[in-house]
């Protein structure tokens, strides 16, 4: 097993006291005088060091006497939907025209204050905005389909062509009229058991999955834009499903390897160091040394490494199997606590 510099316990325990949530999914902690354990980012009392004990797993913490806190859920992913707003979810996914105004939420039990608070959360914007963000990938969907832009219009729950106009070059930054020649990312959260994912992806493919934490990420979307010379908006895709699936399948140990069309706009170089990163064996690892080798340009180390960072598939294409020349984990998007995780999984899967 490849081995990486654990936090300390004093480093645990000042996180979990700023409740940190980068610190997601790395650890658990029980404590000793309630039998409960939780996660980082627990809005509970904050106990006293010597009552705390650290666990990788829930099933650490559960193996070890622990109950789970029905505060912050530690057997839930993290970033999963709340019981309270999943079947709401589900209907405005089978709805995507579906208006929610105040009053009709509160008339559902559900406060608009929190919604709002869970939707800035988690996708960066209040919730109309995210159902105004729906409303515009399908008319913009539709309208590639040579749908006239009228029709687009009314189908997608807007009362005025002009009022969806200003709308849809809000959101996409060009006029309906323009958007049959542009191509369209559309965006999605997928929960993993190391954190929430933000995934794009175009009518020909996967183009984007990164951990929403990452902080490049607002850069990497930045240049797929400028690449794509696309919009991005939340909405379905029809890659969706495939993607969940082939995840789910991943995280349990039953994929190796992933058949998802990608989309991968960048220098022919880039391109060619990712393509070298999808020929490393599952549970095998690769320095930056081999990986240059590999593409026929042993100097480029530095440029291999640089490629690897600007991956925007993360595990997909697999840039956490390279590892420095001296086995140790050097540089990952996503965090090298989760490069670790990852390695370990596949080693673990590698082993049956």
């Amino acid at each position: 097993m490849l081995a990486t510099e654990q936090p300390s316990h004093e480093t645990l325990y000042a996180a979990l006291c700023e409740k940190d949530s980068a610190y997601e999914g790395l650890f658990f902690f029980g404590v000793k005088t309630t039998g409960i354990f939780c996660r980082p980012t627990c809005t509970a009392k904050k106990p006293k060091a010597e009552h705390v004990e650290y666990f990788s797993s829930t099933k650490d913490a559960l193996a070890h006497g622990y109950r789970a806190c029905r505060i912050c859920r530690p057997m839930t992913l993290p970033g999963q939907t709340p019981p309270w707003l999943k079947a709401l979810l589900d209907e405005i996914d089978g709805t995507p025209d579906l208006r929610l105004k105040a009053a009709t939420l509160r008339s559902r039990g559900i406060d608009p204050a929190r919604i709002r608070r869970w939707f800035q959360k988690h996708h960066g914007m209040s919730f109309q905005a995210y159902l105004r963000a729906l409303r515009i990938n399908r008319a913009f969907t539709q309208i590639k389909k040579n749908n006239r832009v009228t029709d687009a219009a009314f189908a997608s729950g807007y009362e005025s062509l002009s009022g969806f106009s200003e709308a849809f070059k809000n959101a996409t930054g060009f006029s309906p009229s323009e958007s049959k020649d542009k191509p369209l990312v559309s965006v999605t959260r997928i929960i993993t058991p190391l954190g929430p994912m933000l995934a794009g992806a175009t009518a020909e493919g996967l183009c984007l999955l990164e951990f929403t934490d990452r902080r490049m990420l607002e850069t990497q979307i930045k240049i797929l834009k400028k690449r794509l010379k696309a919009a991005f908006i939340p909405g379905k895709n029809p890659h969706w499903a495939a993607l969940e699936i082939q995840l789910t399948e991943y995280f349990s140990g039953q994929r190796k390897a992933f058949d998802l069309p990608l989309v991968l706009p960048g220098t022919p170089f880039q391109r060619k160091a990712w393509q070298a990163l999808q020929t490393i064996p599952y549970g095998e690892t690769r320095s930056y040394q081999a990986q240059a080798a590999a593409i026929g340009q042993p100097k480029a180390v530095r440029a291999v490494a640089k490629a690897n960072g600007d991956n925007r598939i993360a595990i997909v294409i697999p840039c956490h199997r390279v590892i420095g020349k001296d086995g140790k984990l050097t540089g990952y998007g996503g965090g090298l606590w989760r490069k670790q995780r990852l390695l370990d999984l596949e080693q673990k899967s590698q082993a049956f």
